[in-house]
């Protein structure tokens, strides 16, 4: 009831033509206690605004070219680990990896929010693993929590990348995060893309469990960064928990591509139900970089950093 009531009235563009969203909600790693909410916040959000209309699947069999034709997004709500993938038939993987990525390379659109960037990198199948066991698929060496505002959980670097396609689609893959509820000052980076409107180009304080990228696989020559972490304002003693620090203090949140024909739009927050509800300017970012991905909202998706 606190989402419905958060819900905005109106999208920013009017579709092009009636469109379908395909949530995708299931999880093959960690499972995040507000899949649900973040599902029923996209079907909410395609129903008040008549932006697109929403199914809702936690079956990975429904990624196949029959079924993907009526759709013109996927969005994925905190899936983790090899999320796709049948651990026993590796024909099917194959084919369900492929009809992924020819979707959205033949002109639609993916979103992801919070988990959907913890899903294939850790330790490869068959592949060693060190001292703390490495970074296993989707669950990315969550351990004890620390001190600090929220304390932290290290992923031993995220591992490494083990669908390479969709690392670099999704726009980079987990490593750290920084536990609920570690107090963070959103930045906007892109003050005049019509995905961030709602914010009126002013930086706002949340809490949530808070991610950062392996920093091999998100770089701003990848991406076009919308929000992130104004790092300078983090306390030092959370700054010093962080494992396999980046060494370019760069933290995206949020941030738009271009895959071949089609679009990405991703936001990291969203592990906490709060985010859903507290601040309804997020919902509103987040109606903008799905109609973004869909086609329906025109911006400036370039590279940050060329």
């Amino acid at each position: 009831m606190q989402m419905m009531a958060a819900l905005p009235e109106d999208a920013p563009a009017a579709p092009a033509q009636a469109r379908r969203v395909l949530v995708l909600a299931r999880a093959a790693g960690f499972v995040h206690s507000s899949i649900p909410l973040a599902t029923r916040t996209i079907e909410a959000l395609g129903q008040k605004t008549g932006a697109w209309t929403t199914v809702i699947s936690y079956n990975p069999a429904d990624i196949n070219t029959a079924n993907l034709a009526q759709y013109d997004a996927i969005f994925l709500a905190s899936t983790t680990g090899t999320f796709l993938d049948d651990p026993n038939d590796q024909a099917v993987t194959d084919v369900r990896r492929k009809t992924f990525m020819e979707f959205v390379r033949g002109g639609k659109g993916v979103a992801g929010i919070h988990a959907a960037s913890d899903s294939y990198h850790g330790t490869p199948p068959g592949a060693a693993r060190g001292a703390r066991g490495g970074a296993q698929p989707g669950g990315a060496g969550r351990g004890t929590p620390q001190p600090c505002s929220g304390g932290g959980t290290p992923g031993s670097g995220g591992g490494a990348p083990l669908w390479p396609e969709f690392n670099r689609m999704i726009g980079g893959y987990f490593k750290f995060h920084w536990n609920y509820p570690t107090p963070i000052t959103v930045k906007i980076d892109d003050a005049k893309s019509p995905i961030n409107a709602a914010f009126k180009g002013k930086s706002f304080n949340t809490i949530d469990e808070v991610y950062t990228f392996n920093q091999a696989s998100w770089s701003r020559e990848n991406v076009h960064v919308l929000t992130s972490i104004d790092y300078s304002l983090m306390t030092d003693c959370d700054k010093g928990l962080e494992s396999n620090k980046r060494t370019d203090g760069d933290y995206g949140l949020s941030w738009i591509r271009r895959e071949g024909n089609g679009r990405i739009f991703y936001q990291a927050l969203g592990h906490h139900e709060s985010i859903y509800y507290n601040n309804p300017a997020m919902l509103e970012h987040i109606l903008a970089g799905l109609q973004y991905a869909l086609g329906d909202l025109t911006v400036d998706d370039s590279p940050s950093k060329r």
